[in-house]
């Protein structure tokens, strides 16, 4: 008797999981179908330059070299820059809330009032860069980076009205 109450529920528990794991099974699927493609081939884009005041949110440079560009005004949230080249890139003014930018180089690049919130931004070279007025609330940051930034945090962000040297936490 014990067997037959047992089984049945282990049965239906069973099949109630299966059943929810294809509904989950479904729904990342197709959320990952509504991802923005990934631009992985520089040359066939032909990129311009100059990318200022453009909406560039959830576009993937993996691997680019965009040495010398201007994505100054542009919105680049949800972005993706891993490994890419940004030395002396204007990015002034610029939204990169949420953005990835893991193992980028942003050597002498200008990222004044630049948005970085909830930005992930571990291993990445700020080498003289100019974050005059950069918002970097929530940005994951190693803390040698964050030592970096905070010996030349100053100013406040135009859009968020946060200050440089508290978002970083100095």
């Amino acid at each position: 008797m014990i067997k037959s109450i047992v089984f049945p529920s282990l049965k239906n528990a069973l099949i109630t999981l299966l059943f929810v794991g294809i509904l989950f099974f479904n729904s990342v699927n197709s959320a990952w179908a509504k991802r923005p493609p990934e631009i992985r081939n520089q040359q066939d884009l032909n990129l311009e330059p100059d990318m200022h005041g453009q909406d560039l949110s959830g576009n993937e440079y993996v691997k680019f070299d965009l040495n010398g560009f201007n994505f100054s005004e542009s919105n680049l949230e949800g972005a993706v820059f891993n490994n890419s080249k940004l030395q002396n890139s204007k990015f002034t003014g610029a939204n990169l809330r949420d953005a990835l930018a893991y193992a980028t180089d942003f050597t002498d690049a200008d990222l004044s009032d630049v948005n970085f919130t909830n930005a992930l931004l571990m291993e990445s070279n700020f080498e003289g860069a100019k974050i005059d007025g950069a918002d970097f609330t929530d940005a994951v940051l190693s803390r040698t980076q964050q030592k970096q930034l905070c010996a030349i945090a100053n100013g406040t962000n135009s859009s968020t009205g946060e200050s440089t040297e508290y978002s970083l936490g100095c």
